[in-house]
């Protein structure tokens, strides 16, 4: 035989063998890969690729134009009949390998059997059969007895016959689907037939059934599912879990496939301790942005003592619309405040113990972008709520750069109407206009940046003036009433670097020293309501630098001082830093900045000082820690650190946090509010640790403690076992619901124990973790990591 038609009958074998070969990597089936191997692993060229995946960029654009190379032991051709390779044979296309104990291409009816141990990879699957037939005239193809295996992603599978039907359609007899590797039979999807178009995006399965260890618990006559990444209408797969709070609690979702730009999952979820919850979410995507609807409706809480219905609701939507426009909306509101404390849901947005309702929409343009927003609340607490509305406000910011002499120009201007459920509290329309100029210069070792600000702001005030509120803050407030305020800020900085040894390892040192200085004029506002969305912001290092003390403009702290601080850095040889360490500091000129309102009179030149310091040993050893001392008073204001050991999969971190009475009081300046919350500072230590058992099972637990008050804040302790199918997860979580006091009764906890299990693999399964009280703990950070 020629080698010309050895190459072409090659050709068509491979052919033959790879168009049924995508059908089986298109249905969901699969079982334990059995029987002898196709060819033997002595065969080198197999031995390389079996189970191996072949990335699509390593992958021929078109594998039918790739050579053909064929090996076998022997060859034989009976002239116009039939043409026989056998013993070993094996046919390689580009990313296509095909192997078998014989193939025969017969002749006149262009029929090729390969038989015997087959073997067919295309990188991203490999099948085994004994035997394939295809007739390339008519491109109808039958593969007996096959056996898959995903290379590139979880997923095997078996069917006792394959048909092709020409170039369109699949059908698989006695199909199976799972994600267990052989031998494991947790769980697989079978079905008498499994069918599909070729360019169908969708499977369809009869008399599906999902089994669990060989159990059938799930079966429907009928099932259609998505084989590429297009979306289908029908059930989800379930979850269950089990809570001491919410008892059994079962999920089985419903997807509806309403639009190729809408979509809703139903899911009703019972709770044996509560009733049965019927939970939504709608999804949409329009020419004016996308978001979504989400609602959760309880109809009788058999937990609550009238039974009322409880439910939650949540619009949240983001758009840009004509590269100018961008809009925003966060709705969200809930039955009672209790909601969130009773049921578990993610509705919304929460903040100080408030369900935001937000909605803004802005436009931008080069040198100018403006922003109407109305901000609204529900309180999640019992009682008038003290936080104010905005009902709206206005933002607006003109920005022009590299004006004469290397200017630059910004002008930021606000209006803003402020209301409160509270009689006691007085409500307000505010105008702030803010024109700055800033000169920046800077080249690669030293930097300076002026900058020039005029703060006007206007106040029309409605309030009564015999309310406690007022009377009790000595406030003597002005229905009508202006402020202008101008403040010059100069900030420079320099960076120095050498080369140093530490150890006996070489190091690269930076010494960034910087220093600001900053007046802001003294201006009289006691006229002026100091809250309406205005808080002090916490000193640290970076805080020193700022240019206010406050977070907005109700209150405008004066100031006539320099700030002096330096920051020193460590490099290793491969410029990952390993070391920190800022110190600084603010010096007042006069009494401008300087805090008086306390009464105290001897009060010092200078701030607290401030230091930050992170350390990262040789990426195991990592620590982060930044203290506030005031030398004046001899006060510890606050400190903050954690230290955490951390390689491969474990980890343990001792975290801590104080903040001293004296500073708080300073601060916050009413202590019937400061006891709400604690009676004698802050001083609480948590400690996180997570760590592999064994094989497949982990331990996470976290411990919080209230060192000042002597009690426990939250504590939690999960234990995981995860195989390559499935996996569990038992946890127990107690958290302080409520603090003890002299006054009150001891400590309340909320205690809740969950398990729960879930199949890997699957989508639409979510994958379980830890479960989480409400938040009253110090949050996980990672030390030495900005972003935190």
């Amino acid at each position: 035989m020629s080698s010309t038609s050895r190459s072409l009958l090659a050709t068509m074998i491979s052919l033959a063998l790879f168009g049924p070969a995508m059908a089986y990597a298109t249905p969901a089936s699969h079982d334990e890969i059995s029987g002898d191997p196709a060819i033997s692993d002595d065969t080198d060229e197999l031995a390389a690729i079996r189970g191996v995946c072949i990335a699509p960029k390593d992958m021929p654009a078109d594998p039918n134009n790739e050579p053909v190379k064929v090996t076998a032991d022997r060859a034989e051709a009976l002239n116009e009949k039939k043409v026989t390779y056998s013993g070993d044979v094996v046919v390689r296309q580009g990313n296509r390998t095909v192997a078998a104990d014989t193939a025969t291409f017969h002749q006149p009816e262009n029929i090729v059997t390969a038989e015997g141990h087959v073997y067919f990879h295309d990188g991203s699957m490999e099948v085994y059969s004994d035997r394939v037939q295809s007739n390339l005239d008519t491109e109808d193809a039958e593969m007996d007895n096959a056996v898959y295996n995903m290379t590139c992603e979880p997923g095997r599978g078996e069917a006792e016959r394959i048909v092709k039907n020409g170039i369109a359609y699949y059908r698989l007899k006695n199909g199976t689907y799972t994600t267990c590797p052989p031998g494991d039979r947790s769980w697989q999807f079978s079905a008498t037939s499994i069918e599909r178009e070729a360019d169908s995006p969708f499977a369809d399965l009869y008399n599906a059934r999902f089994e669990v260890a060989d159990v059938p618990v799930i079966y429907m006559p009928y099932l259609r599912v998505p084989v590429g990444k297009e979306r289908l209408t029908g059930f989800l797969y379930p979850s269950i879990s089990y809570g001491s709070r919410d008892g059994f609690e079962l999920e089985t979702p419903f997807y509806w496939n309403i639009a190729p730009n809408y979509d809703m999952t139903i899911t009703p979820k019972y709770m044996s301790n509560r009733g049965l919850q019927l939970n939504s979410k709608f999804r949409y995507l329009t020419e004016l942005g996308e978001g979504h609807l989400e609602g959760e409706y309880l109809p009788d809480d058999q937990k609550a003592p009238d039974g009322d219905p409880r439910w939650g609701f949540n619009w949240s939507h983001r758009g840009i619309y004509s590269a100018h426009w961008l809009f925003e909306v966060d709705y969200s509101k809930v039955s009672d405040p209790t909601y969130f404390s009773d049921v578990d849901s993610g509705i919304g947005e929460r903040e100080d113990n408030n369900l935001l309702q937000t909605a803004e929409v802005s436009y931008r343009d080069t040198n100018w972008d403006s922003t109407l927003r109305v901000r609204n609340f529900q309180p999640l607490t019992l009682g008038v709520s003290s936080n104010y509305r905005l009902m709206p406000q206005l933002d607006m910011n003109y920005y022009h750069d590299d004006l004469p002499y290397g200017l630059d120009f910004h002008l930021y201007s606000q209006a803003s109407r402020f209301e409160n459920d509270n009689p006691d509290k007085p409500s307000a329309d505010r105008v702030h206009l803010e024109p700055t100029l800033t000169l920046p210069y800077a080249t690669p070792w030293w930097s300076v940046t002026s900058e020039a600000k005029l703060m006007y702001t206007y106040y029309n005030q409605e309030f009564n003036p015999n309310s406690p509120e007022l009377i009790d803050k000595n406030l003597d407030l002005e229905k009508n009433v202006s402020r202008t305020v101008p403040s010059i800020r100069i900030h420079s900085g320099l960076y120095l670097e050498r080369d140093t040894l530490l150890w006996g390892e070489a190091y690269t040192q930076s010494l960034e020293p910087q220093v600001q200085y900053l007046y802001v004029k003294d201006v009289d506002q006691k006229n002026i309501y100091d809250a309406y969305d205005t808080t002090l912001m916490q000193t640290d290092y970076y805080g020193l630098f700022r240019d206010q003390r406050y977070s907005s403009v109700d209150r405008i702290a004066a100031a006539n001082q320099f700030t002096v601080g330096a920051t020193t850095r460590y490099f290793d040889s491969n410029f990952v830093e390993r070391f920190n360490l800022s110190a600084g500091q603010i010096f007042y000129l006069n009494d401008a900045g300087r805090n008086f309102e306390d009464g105290n009179e001897a009060s010092p030149n200078y701030s607290a000082t401030a230091l930050e310091s992170d350390f990262n040993y040789d990426d195991w050893l990592f620590f982060h820690g930044s203290v506030q001392y005031d030398a004046s008073k001899k006060d510890l204001q606050f400190i903050n650190g954690a230290v955490e050991y951390r390689e491969n999969a474990v980890f343990s971190q001792l975290n801590y946090r104080y903040i001293s009475k004296e500073y708080l009081l300073e601060n916050i300046q009413n202590e019937s509010q400061l006891n709400n919350y604690t009676e004698d500072g802050i001083s609480q230590l948590g400690f996180s640790t997570g760590f592999p058992i064994t094989d497949g099972v982990t331990l996470r637990g976290d411990y919080y403690h209230d060192l000042t008050e002597n009690q426990m804040l939250e504590g939690q302790i999960t234990l995981n076992y995860r195989s390559a199918c499935w996996m569990i997860s038992l946890g127990y979580n107690e958290y302080l619901k409520t603090r003890s006091n002299v006054t009150s009764s001891p400590a309340e906890y909320e205690q809740n124990f969950s398990i729960s299990f879930s199949l890997l693999g699957l989508a639409g399964v979510a994958p379980i973790g830890a479960t989480s009280g409400n938040g009253n703990a110090i949050g996980y950070g990672r030390p030495f990591y900005l972003n935190n």
